[in-house]
């Protein structure tokens, strides 16, 4: 099934405490109902869906009156590229982001999967990363060599603003409403200047 791009499309959401960037990768253990049958109807499908933040309310829902939880407007596509099941009878799959999009109006199926019709925002465009960033991309050197990092066996461009930029605004020790901050610029440049001025805040918090 291939993906339509532009226009609104309908998309199962997966209302997460994280954020996904494109070209990251994400575990998740899967075990409520309504998210077995959404990974397997992906996977005979070959689609993915969307991860995108919570605003408010939980991801685990045990009472079955209590609201789905609302979402930030910006969330990122996923697909699943690898899956396994666990010891602890868990579903265990890897995810990687794909492109974003905005949320335009969201709704529950009778198995209270949260659904979404979502539009897709432009590619961002490639850009050098400017030696003001040489520090950060450093920086992401090091990060990249840690054991846990490298089994995730991600793709990093460090030429690349746009690369660079999404690695590292999902390895900062940063709360998750600044990471959808980071999310939702288009400009790599941009999404540079503020990572690194957090990244001096948490250098200067740790003296």
């Amino acid at each position: 099934m291939v993906l339509r791009m532009q226009g609104r499309t309908e998309l199962p959401l997966f209302p997460l405490g994280n954020v996904l960037f494109c070209g990251g990768r994400l575990p998740l253990q899967i075990f409520e109902p309504r998210y077995i049958d959404m990974i397997s109807a992906c996977t005979k499908s070959n689609t993915g869906f969307g991860i995108v933040l919570i605003r408010q309310g939980n991801e685990v829902r045990t009472d079955k009156d209590e609201q789905a939880p609302s979402v930030f407007d910006v969330g990122t596509y996923a697909s699943i590229v690898d899956f396994n099941p666990l010891p602890n009878g868990r579903l265990g799959i890897i995810s990687e982001g794909g492109p974003k999009f905005r949320v335009c109006r969201t709704w529950e199926k009778d198995d209270r999967l949260l659904m979404g019709e979502v539009e897709f925002l432009p590619e961002e465009n490639a850009a050098e990363i400017g030696e003001q960033f040489q520090p950060l991309v450093v920086i992401l050197r090091r990060l990249a060599e840690d054991p846990i990092i490298q089994r995730l066996g991600l793709e990093i461009d460090f030429t690349d603003a746009r690369s660079v930029s999404w690695r590292l605004a999902e390895l900062l020790p940063v709360d998750p409403e600044t990471k959808q901050s980071l999310l939702q610029m288009q400009i790599p440049r941009e999404r540079l200047a503020e990572i690194k001025r957090l990244v001096a805040k948490l250098q200067g918090s740790s003296r």
